[in-house]
């Protein structure tokens, strides 16, 4: 579905996407396969070139971040040493944007990469291994904690432990990593919320950054259930924002997970439809956040379950109709750029 560009003027990063070749990955999984492995087998090999044709389909975008998706790690390396790989890759990609051969934009130009925390101490040489691999791009870590009771709401490719954020081991190595001044961000589920809510009060001074609101689920046992489940979300939500070391990722919700919408893959619904969908959960963040402690994302290529990457940023600019100007700067490009010290690539 082709359309015309909302504000193409507004300036835009993206902070939050991803690079990867899962084709591999992919082919290794019996069918049926999960909702999750259908909604990015279109997209299973998702590189500079794919990216760099989203990001100049209309919409300004003039930077991006990169976070972490398992992609190219380096099997030379021990096992907790492998995710440095990925960052090595994706500061080639950053490279390569920021030669200017390939239009405005520069991708990569914040690189969120992966390390294990329950190392505990022993993660300080791994974060600073990524450090160095990033050559000045690196800006924090994701440690991946969704999980649920049912296995079907996840699927085989996520395997994260019952309550890992309160590990000790966990909790350990975040004081360690809170050392360097770096981002964490955190990926889990809906039900999930309350363990985020203590993990940032206990590192007061770490900055935090929740992905994709939350991830309400619509999949599985979940199926049918967002309307129940809203208020509960919604408190959660308001209860995070009360710390003021969270910032909050809005997007995300195109994913299989979430079911907005319920029918996938890329179906590429239109910015009007989703942004009826979307706008509860993105209005109640905003509205707990505020516009400085909140940065739309667009989750790339994951959320091809729904919307191509034009209809994507017009579902957002749909939903930010009614913001100021001052407010839109903030959502759309300021608050990614300064939460992840990337203030540079700001058009002056």
């Amino acid at each position: 579905m082709n359309e015309e560009i909302i504000e193409p003027d507004l300036p835009i990063v993206d902070p939050h996407h991803h690079l990867w070749d899962l084709r591999p990955l992919i082919a290794a999984f019996p069918e049926p396969r999960h909702d999750f492995l259908e909604a990015i087998a279109g997209a299973a090999h998702y590189t500079f070139d794919q990216l760099q044709a989203d990001t100049q389909s209309g919409h300004r975008i003039v930077a991006t971040v990169f976070v972490e998706c398992g992609a190219f790690y380096d099997a030379s390396r021990g096992e907790a040493m492998k995710p440095v790989g990925e960052v090595e890759f994706v500061n080639g990609v950053a490279a390569q944007g920021a030669s200017g051969l390939y239009g405005e934009c520069r991708p990569c130009a914040g690189i969120v990469g992966h390390a294990d925390l329950t190392l505990a101490d022993a993660v300080k040489p791994v974060v600073e291994a990524l450090i160095a691999a990033g050559n000045g791009r690196f800006r924090g870590i994701r440690h991946s904690a969704a999980w649920d009771a049912d296995p079907a709401v996840l699927g085989p490719p996520f395997h994260a432990p019952e309550g890992l954020f309160a590990f000790d081991a966990f909790r350990a190595g975040m004081a360690a990593y809170a050392e360097y001044g770096l981002t964490f961000d955190a990926w889990l589920l809906e039900p999930q919320l309350g363990d985020l809510l203590d993990l940032a009060r206990a590192f007061p001074d770490q900055q935090f950054v929740l992905d994709h609101c939350g991830t309400p689920l619509n999949i599985a046992s979940y199926r049918g259930r967002l309307n129940a489940n809203f208020d509960r979300w919604r408190g959660n939500i308001q209860r995070i924002a009360e710390c003021p070391n969270v910032a909050v990722k809005l997007g995300g919700l195109g994913m299989a997970f979430c079911g907005m919408p319920e029918s996938g893959p890329a179906k590429d619904c239109g910015s009007e439809e989703l942004a009826s969908q979307w706008e509860p959960y993105i209005a109640e963040c905003i509205a707990a956040f505020g516009p400085e402690r909140a940065m739309f994302e667009s989750n790339y290529p994951v959320d091809r379950w729904g919307a191509s990457y034009a209809a994507l940023w017009n579902t957002f600019k749909r939903i930010a109709n009614g913001a100021s100007e001052h407010e839109k700067r903030a959502l759309f490009a300021g608050t990614a750029a300064r939460i992840y010290g990337i203030e540079h690539v700001l058009p002056t």
